[in-house]
């Protein structure tokens, strides 16, 4: 029992620190490039820091909201100095020339989370500052240059709502499921594959994505079309962030209350499944009633409707089902074995 006990506050303190890690990455824009003039390189340099703030702030909102959310809320030129400054922590520097009252680089402003959250909540502004589970990207192609494709995407992701690795493997196509796919997936930690097939040719290339995991596949979407393969990868992460987003942006206050059966065959699987549902963004009040050996009973609470919560399980590699004791969670992984 002892042993047990300090499994779960590993468990516990190792996942704290990577959504310490995560959170900031998300309050975290990188590459602002600026160039300010004055009568002084320290003047120049001070409104070279606030400009990038102000731009920094604009990219920030972006990324946790939705435009018909933001839509006569934060325009252009709406965010004052003062404004942004507050909402910033820290300017990192990450290029930079000076001389002759003239400042010239590329700045990393680190925003203040929780300023952050009480602007927007202050103008009634819906975001989402939790992460998707993180994704193995598998870039596939039927039509040549799997090298390049390959290539166009980065190792990892930064900053990103949807958090990836990118596998450079060559096994996995268009039609390849969870069993191409699995080993990868749980070598990097991560909850889901997600194939990224190329479409079109150069100049104009789209990217059709599917979700996979052991609960099976989930299409969702194709990108807008693109001149060459960065970009094309980058409007596909893109995508994976508004998806992310329209599945777990709460609008409404109104909630429903639950309870399930949680059947595991480990403490890791148990910490798995409690961990896929304490994090969803759209459970709340998440309680343990009941806890054994094979089994626990937990009760929570959650915004939308039945369909949702079951998809937004399914993401964390959750079976959701119905049987005579009600609702059922089981890891989908093992489902399968």
């Amino acid at each position: 029992m002892i042993r047990h006990i300090l499994l779960t506050l590993g468990v516990l303190v190792m996942s704290s620190g990577i959504a310490s890690a995560q959170l900031r990455e998300i309050y975290t824009i990188q590459e602002i490039e600026v160039e300010e003039s004055a009568s002084s390189v320290i003047q120049a340099q001070q409104q070279a820091f606030t400009s990038a703030r102000i731009k920094g702030a604009y990219e920030l909102f972006e990324r946790l909201t939705l435009p018909q959310d933001l839509s006569g809320k934060i325009s252009p030129g709406s965010i004052s100095a003062a404004t942004a400054n507050r909402l910033a922590a820290a300017v990192d520097v990450e290029e930079e020339e000076r001389g002759g009252g003239r400042y010239v680089g590329k700045l990393a402003i680190v925003y203040n989370p929780a300023t952050v959250r009480a602007y927007l909540e202050e103008r009634s502004i819906p975001y989402i500052d939790r992460t998707a589970p993180k994704s193995v990207v598998f870039p596939v192609t039927s039509q040549g240059g799997a090298y390049a494709w390959n290539s166009a995407w980065p190792d990892k992701s930064f900053g990103r709502l949807a958090p990836f690795v990118t596998s450079r493997g060559t096994r996995v196509t268009a039609s390849s499921g969870w069993a191409d796919m699995g080993g990868d997936v749980n070598a990097a930690g991560a909850r889901r594959g997600i194939k990224a097939e190329l479409l079109g040719d150069a100049g104009n290339y789209r990217v059709r994505l599917s979700s996979t995991t052991a609960a099976g596949e989930t299409g969702l979407g194709t990108t807008g079309s693109a001149a060459t393969m960065e970009e094309a990868a980058d409007l596909a992460a893109t995508l994976l962030d508004r998806v992310w987003k329209e599945q777990s942006i709460v609008r409404s206050g109104e909630r429903t209350e639950a309870s399930s059966t949680v059947l595991f065959t480990s403490l890791v699987e148990w910490n798995s499944l409690r961990n896929a549902l304490a994090r969803s963004p759209i459970v709340f009040n998440f309680s343990i009633d009941g806890l054994s050996k094979r089994g626990a009973v937990v009760h929570f609470a959650y915004a939308g409707d039945e369909q949702r919560l079951i998809s937004n399980l399914r993401e964390r590699g959750v079976t959701l089902e119905t049987d005579d004791m009600g609702w059922v969670m089981t890891s989908a992984i093992t489902s399968v074995r």
